[in-house]
């Protein structure tokens, strides 16, 4: 029996791919801002349209670079229960407490009318996720943060190729990071990414993600949040496939709309946004719907996943926080499989086990 798992890496043809290997092994170059990362940063930054792009070695750390080339290294972070444990853990690594304000229902990012009660004096940033690839409240948050002199971290790690009033939605907050795991819908194996507002910031983090010194002359502590040569190959051999890899993600979702419409909830359409197709999230009644789809998906070799699930307020080793809306939702949301060649016989299949036939 086939088995499907919710996603696949995508990968570029391995003769594309080992020509970028092969003018590797030519120069000798493997690591330290070489050759292909540099064209890797340039390429992605002309795409996003964006300027201070930072290739990194992964999408925590450039969260951990982000608030520490901010100067953030103590306070609270307000930021969302509903994400991938890397942003709380950020948060943490960098002797910083995480503020958690509840997620609206609609498309599952932090709430922007709460935001706002949860400030205090010991308040130093705001770290926002959009989560699946759908839009936070950009232009609130903005004013929030301005009326209390707050910086803005956007965790972007789903947001790649996604844009909001014609702009990548990477360029919003005062960094955005990025985050180019082999399960995005674009990777380099490993890696991510920090896009800076500010060129003096923008500095800081160059230096902090290389140690903190240039050639003999050190300037501050920092970190090896490089990223290498090899893996900077696999993003230049997948960079021509990016609107690809997109539009069938739009196909996969839009037979899943098709087919499962319902039978389950799903994120609400968000005006000005050019949506990714990151993720094809689904919401259930109740989480005995859910883990019973997941066991009947599973009895087929077909393995969806509880995504995000605990709701981050309530991790073991955190001070617990209510936060009522997330905690309900990350009980019985699951993503299905998406990913480029996922064919539609097998969409149609995954879609016949959910609506219990």
């Amino acid at each position: 029996m086939k088995t499907i798992y919710v996603t696949k890496s995508f990968m570029p043809p391995i003769k594309e791919y080992t020509q970028h290997i092969a003018d590797i092994f030519d120069n000798g170059i493997l690591t330290n801002q070489g050759p292909k990362v540099q064209e890797l940063q340039d390429k992605l930054s002309a795409f996003l349209e964006v300027d201070n792009f930072h290739y990194l070695s992964n999408g925590t750390i450039a969260l951990q670079l982000a608030l520490s080339a901010l100067g953030i290294n103590d306070g609270e972070i307000i930021t969302t229960p509903f994400s991938y444990v890397a942003t709380t853990s950020s948060i943490l690594w960098q002797r910083c407490k995480p503020v958690f304000v509840d997620i609206e229902p609609n498309n599952f990012t932090i709430d922007s009318d709460k935001i706002e009660s949860a400030i205090t004096d010991k308040t130093r940033a705001i770290m926002p996720v959009h989560v699946f690839g759908y839009a936070c409240a950009v232009e609130k948050i903005q004013k929030i943060a301005d009326k209390y002199n707050l910086k803005i971290i956007y965790d972007g790690a789903h947001a790649f190729g996604a844009r909001y009033k014609g702009k990548s939605l990477l360029s919003y907050g005062d960094i955005t990071t990025c985050s180019f795991h082999a399960t995005k819908l674009f990777h380099t194996v490993e890696g991510g990414a920090c896009i800076v507002r500010d060129k003096s910031v923008s500095d800081k983090l160059e230096l902090q993600k290389r140690f903190g010194h240039n050639g003999d002359t050190h300037f501050m502590l920092g970190i090896n949040g490089k990223q290498s040569e090899f893996h900077a190959a696999m993003g230049l051999a997948n960079y021509p496939y990016i609107g690809h890899c997109i539009s069938e993600r739009r196909r996969v979702s839009d037979l899943y709309d098709q087919e499962l419409s319902g039978f389950v909830s799903r994120p609400a359409h968000q005006i000005n946004l050019e949506y990714n197709y990151a993720y094809y999230p689904v919401l259930f009644k109740s989480e005995a719907q859910l883990v019973k789809t997941l066991d009947r998906l599973k009895s087929e070799n077909i393995f969806a996943r509880r995504y995000f699930y605990p709701s981050l307020n309530e991790l073991p080793y955190i001070e617990q926080q209510n936060c009522p809306i997330s905690s309900d939702i990350s009980r019985r949301i699951a993503c299905l499989p998406l990913y480029p060649d996922l064919s539609d016989t097998d969409v149609l299949r995954i879609s016949k086990i959910i609506r219990g036939r």
